[in-house]
């Protein structure tokens, strides 16, 4: 199954979009897509009016898709999770699961205007799995027991400051958390239809700026698969339905050895993950 929200910013339409292509509204059975729809067992009983005919139809001919999620709880991510991404910022790879929380007010939708911060020069993207919590997790006993608690999977792009992240007193969270830093989706995809291996999903991922492909790299890259990684947040935090967890970025970002330009106004930003879509969002000054 595949959630999204439509709407303008604020007022977005809860609905699923189906195996035929068509979107269905999910106004009669909750007001969002949020923490306590997911709680709630809200994805079974989608899918069984779903089934049933119950869900009419939407014509979004022209709308804007907002975040997947209502605004979440909180967004924890994972830095340096990837073997490349590692190697190109020229950092031993973490023994332990790199740790940082971004402000749930970065996520946006998967196509908004994403903004350069006042005074930014080193404005970077970064595309990777997110992860949207369904039940409450806490002190989960294996990564095994992750998958009772993942609601789904969606695409974000963890748009980041470095010189505020590195040089303005080394504290990650100052240069993940500017505004529109985190455009999330276009949907929130179950993971019946994503699969997974014994450590979380295998999927491709890519990202392009102004047509250029940067990112183009795989979730078997991991340093730390997505079962570990809810696993070990669970034992430091409790994860609440509809937590969003960014789980890292492969090679490519301006930041590492390749030494892509940074992001400027007017650059177009494309990134993808197989199974879960596409989004695509130009670059604004703030």
């Amino acid at each position: 199954m595949r959630l999204l929200r439509i709407g303008p910013a604020g007022a977005e339409r809860p609905a699923m979009l189906a195996d035929d292509g068509e979107v269905y509204a999910l106004g009669a059975l909750t007001a969002d897509i949020d923490g306590a729809f997911l709680a709630g067992d809200g994805i079974s009983r989608a899918r069984a009016a779903h089934a049933a005919g119950e869900l009419p139809q939407m014509d979004v001919t022209g709308q804007r898709i907002g975040a997947p999620v209502a605004r979440p709880g909180k967004v924890v991510c994972i830095g340096l999770n990837y073997r490349d991404h590692a190697a190109e910022t020229e950092t031993a790879p973490p023994a332990e699961p790199v740790v940082f929380l971004k402000a749930s007010n970065t996520v946006v939708g998967p196509d908004d205007t994403v903004l350069v911060p006042r005074g930014s020069l080193k404005t970077d993207y970064e595309v990777e799995l997110a992860v949207v919590i369904g039940r409450t997790a806490r002190y989960l006993d294996t990564p095994a027991d992750a998958r009772s608690v993942i609601a789904g999977y969606a695409v974000a792009d963890d748009v980041s400051e470095r010189e505020f992240q590195h040089e303005r007193g080394g504290q990650w969270d100052k240069g993940k958390s500017c505004e529109t830093f985190n455009p999330l989706g276009p949907w929130l995809v179950t993971p019946d239809e994503v699969g997974a291996s014994s450590h979380g999903p295998s999927l491709a991922m890519r990202l392009w700026v102004n047509g250029e492909l940067r990112q183009d790299g795989h979730t078997e890259n991991m340093i730390f698969g997505v079962f570990h990684v809810v696993w070990y947040l669970s034992r430091f935090m409790v994860l609440e339905p509809g937590d969003v967890i960014n789980t890292g970025t492969p090679a490519g970002v301006a930041f590492g050895a390749n030494s892509f330009p940074y992001l400027r106004a007017g650059d177009v930003v494309e990134a993808e993950i197989d199974r879960l879509g596409r989004q695509r969002h130009v670059v604004g000054q703030a």
